[in-house]
């Protein structure tokens, strides 16, 4: 029996056939290798037949190959299990039968006899022309091919058609188009060739109808939807996926289960069953989580044992997180251990380990809980091998990681690596990989990376609200030369400011853990938009740094800057045209010397310092003037920005609460000090949106002045009031601000770089501090300014503004993007709201 080249082709459509009537969800988890089998089967059969015509008895003496034209005859004799010299047998025929057809290079083999000559029949299978797809929108073609082992170029078979059909569903399926059919069609070509069709009839998303949980008695049915990812299909749900049936996630979802409940304290919590049902129509799944609840445990004695030299229970109770009392909560318990851990390997111990183990007591529904420390096995890292780093040196590498060749190594290590490295910023992927050294308490490290660029050079422009229309040029490279050191130029010139900055910095200076840098830059800022003076600057800066352990790091900054307040001088009354600047502007005017050392301390717990989603950060930073110059002040600021992750709620990593808060003060340690209102602090704008920029807090007050003569205005009858100051914001010198933000995607957002926030901001400003203050009647005239300067101060004041809206974020081609609205809910009579921000082009 023969199995021509059609059979074959035909033969794809009738097994599909088959498939398509087992339903999608059949279809899914059907085994490729039937196909497979069934033809494997027929080739069997097929072999059996032929080696059932072939007469057994004498020796082979030669073997004939005839209908080969693209596979040669010795590539066709090597599969074969007979040779020249062999007898004829049926079973050594059968199975070199069954060899050639297992190639998958023919569609049809046959044997026959002559003589003395083993007469071998081949039609060889054809060649694939092209892979062609039809009716797919969901899905690219690129992704596809990916997937299928069906190439262009390649010997046809149809088991792999078969397989590779199989492939497309299951792609379809993770993308929850369970209802998607595939139909392969072959197209036959002259010259032995064909072209494989896949026809497509995609199907709409299969959403969730219904989750149903049973078993449940403590927490209801809404309590425990809200802990899972998977979520019923609902119209405002078009911000995530999680209302698509994936059972990847449901399987997620029985981890989340377990981890609410023994957060809960249900330790003999456990997953009985979930189960995914297809609707009748194919449309729809309906979801069922069976659990088995248990009785909720209280922690009752909660106790350490160590067999760690050095490391007693006693020394070790004030790291103990958890009480007497309280629900157990294995979240909480594990957070401990860990924190215990880290603690000891940080502090002498770098093998020691913190288990934990508990007794259950069900009939009082108590738990006791040991936290025991004990000395884990000592392994030291042998060799550290630095794989994939085509520009970045490898010591430059090296000495980022916290950890070298002979030091202790510690499961926590391999994590702390990977962190390490991804905040270098040098690198797109990561990965960490470790193997047995040479003895058993010696292992090896690798460190895989895949470089990304770090040179940038931006050419173009933008708007932004504070400075207006503007144009910048920017060369840098973060890596230079592939040893780590940063430098740069940037220069912007823009409606309201104009600015450049020369700038490099070695992170790890002279190969010693120490930060060096230097900044040399021109700033000058045109406040004409809401204050009447300018402001120029030009300096550098001197910086150095060092980092205590991974998370503490301390930096030190020289700043020597010389300022000019220009473009103020006393207008002239006329009219209601108040466009002079005030008394306290008017005083700063001129040129004054900076000279100022600062210093920082930053506690950095970031899950990643590029792009944070969990942790926190903590900084402490002083400002003290005076060493020369003529500003003598010392300054102070607190800031901490918290990261909250909602993977857990909302199935989406996108979602993500920001929590920043910060307070600043500052006073003049001697009398000579200049005073200038340029060094106070400022609130509005970008850190309280819905505010104009510094439109919050002390402000000379503009005042009516009716010009000499009348009987009214400030001075009294007669008096002479030939011009009055317009309001300009004067900074402060205590502020505070606080703010809460959720991060969100948006439809589409992913692909096009756009993602959503909503926001909260909060903050006050208080505290004069100028040169003089003239805001009691009957101050006496400035020398030089040949005017009365009677200017009330207003705005002094730390009643909370408060202020809420929302934004968006586009990383586009030409830079990022921000738009921020916002309503200011709580404010102070005075305030100047400004309820849009708009930043485009490279900065904002």
């Amino acid at each position: 029996m023969r199995l021509a080249l059609l059979a074959s082709a035909c033969l794809v459509p009738g097994f599909l056939s088959d498939a398509e009537a087992a339903g999608p969800v059949r279809r899914h988890s059907r085994d490729d290798s039937a196909a497979a089998q069934q033809l494997a089967q027929q080739h069997a059969r097929a072999a059996d037949a032929s080696s059932q015509k072939v007469a057994a008895g004498g020796i082979i003496q030669s073997i004939a190959v005839q209908g080969n034209s693209r596979i040669e005859t010795p590539t066709v004799l090597s599969y074969m299990v007979v040779q020249p010299g062999d007898p004829f047998s049926r079973d050594g025929i059968n199975r070199s039968l069954k060899t050639l057809y297992a190639t998958g290079l023919f569609s049809d083999v046959t044997m026959k006899r002559e003589g003395g000559t083993l007469i071998v029949q081949v039609r060889e299978n054809p060649i694939v022309n092209r892979i062609i797809f039809e009716g797919n929108h969901g899905l690219k073609d690129n992704d596809m091919l990916k997937e299928m082992a069906l190439r262009a170029r390649a010997v046809f078979s149809a088991q792999t058609v078969a397989a590779d059909r199989q492939k497309i569903l299951n792609l379809y399926a993770s993308k929850s188009r369970f209802g998607t059919t595939v139909t392969p069609q072959i197209i036959r070509l002259g010259h032995n060739r064909v072209d494989v069709v896949f026809k497509i009839n995609e199907s709409p998303q299969t959403l969730i109808e219904k989750i149903v949980f049973v078993g449940n008695k403590h927490f209801s049915q809404g309590d425990l939807a809200a802990v899972i990812s998977s979520k019923e299909s609902a119209w405002y749900r078009f911000f995530s996926s999680s209302d698509e049936y994936n059972p990847e996630r449901v399987r997620y979802d029985q981890e989340l289960l377990r981890r609410f409940y023994l957060h809960n304290g249900f330790v003999d919590f456990h997953m009985v069953d979930a189960t995914g049902e297809l609707s009748e129509d194919h449309k729809t799944f309906y979801i069922t989580y069976t659990v088995h609840e248990g009785p909720r445990y209280r922690l009752d004695k909660v106790s350490i044992r160590s067999n760690v030299p050095n490391v007693t229970p006693k020394g070790m109770k004030s790291h103990l997180e958890v009480y007497k009392g309280q629900y157990y909560d294995g979240t909480a318990i594990q957070d401990n251990a860990t924190d215990m851990q880290d603690w000891l390997q940080d502090n002498g111990h770098p093998f020691a380990q913190v288990r934990t183990d508990i007794a259950r007591n069900p009939e009082k529904k108590l738990v006791d809980l040991l936290f025991d420390i004990v000395e884990g096995p000592r392994v030291y890292v042998e060799r550290i091998d630095i794989n994939g780093n085509t520009i970045t040196r490898g010591d430059v590498i090296r000495r980022n990681m916290p950890m070298g060749e002979g030091d202790a190594y510690t499961p926590a290590d391999r994590k702390y690596t990977k962190m390490a490295l991804q905040d270098m910023g040098f690198f797109k992927n990561v990965s960490v990989d470790e193997t047995q050294g040479s003895a058993p308490d010696k292992v090896n490290v690798s460190a895989n990376v895949v470089e990304k660029p770090t040179g940038e050079f931006s050419l173009g422009g933008g708007y932004s609200t504070d400075v207006g229309i503007m144009g910048n040029l920017g060369l840098k490279q973060h890596n230079l030369l592939g040893t780590g050191v940063d430098a740069g130029f940037s220069g912007t010139v823009a409606y309201y400011e104009q600015q450049a900055d020369i700038s490099v910095t070695d992170p790890y200076f002279l190969g010693r853990n120490f930060v060096a840098g230097a900044d040399i830059y021109f700033v000058q800022n045109d406040y004409q938009t809401y204050q009447k003076y300018k402001e120029g600057q030009y300096g550098f800066s001197l910086r150095a740094g060092y980092s205590f352990n991974r998370y503490l790091s301390q930096s030190w900054t020289y700043t020597l800057v010389d300022r000019q307040v220009g473009n103020a001088f006393p207008g002239h009354y006329a009219g209601n045209n108040y466009d002079t600047p005030s008394i306290y502007v008017l005083q700063d005017a001129g040129w004054s010397l900076l000279s100022q050392i600062s210093t920082n301390f930053t506690y950095d717990r970031r899950d990643n310092r590029v792009m944070p989603h969990s942790g926190f950060m903590l900084n402490l930073g002083g400002d003290f003037a005076g060493l020369g110059g003529n500003e003598k002040y010392a300054r102070v600021k607190f800031n901490g920005v918290g990261y909250i992750p909602l993977d857990s709620i909302t199935g989406n990593h996108a979602w993500t609460i920001e929590m920043r808060g910060g307070i600043g003060y500052m006073g003049d340690w001697s009398h000579s000090g200049d005073r200038n209102i340029i060094d106070n602090f400022y609130l509005g704008g970008q850190n309280l949106r819905g505010f104009l920029q510094g439109g919050v807090g002390p402000r000379s007050s503009h005042f009516r002045c009716h010009g000499p003569g009348t009987s009214s205005g400030p001075y009294g009858a007669g008096g002479w009031c030939p011009w009055a100051g317009q309001d300009d914001f004067l900074g402060g010198k205590f502020m505070y601000t606080a703010s809460w933000q959720l991060d969100f995607p948006l439809p589409m957002g992913e692909a096009l770089g756009i993602s959503g926030r909503g926001f909260i901001d909060s903050g006050s400003l208080a505290g004069i501090r100028v040169r003089h203050r003239y805001d009691r009647k009957g101050t006496p005239q400035v020398p030089g300014l040949g005017a009365a300067t009677y200017t009330p101060i207003s705005g002094d004041t730390l009643i909370p503004r408060v202020s809420g809206g929302l934004g968006i974020s586009w990383n586009s081609p030409f830079g990022r993007v921000n738009i921020d609205g916002a309503v200011p809910i709580h404010k102070y009579r005075g305030d100047r709201v400004y309820p849009i921000r708009f930043g485009f082009g490279q900065q904002f």
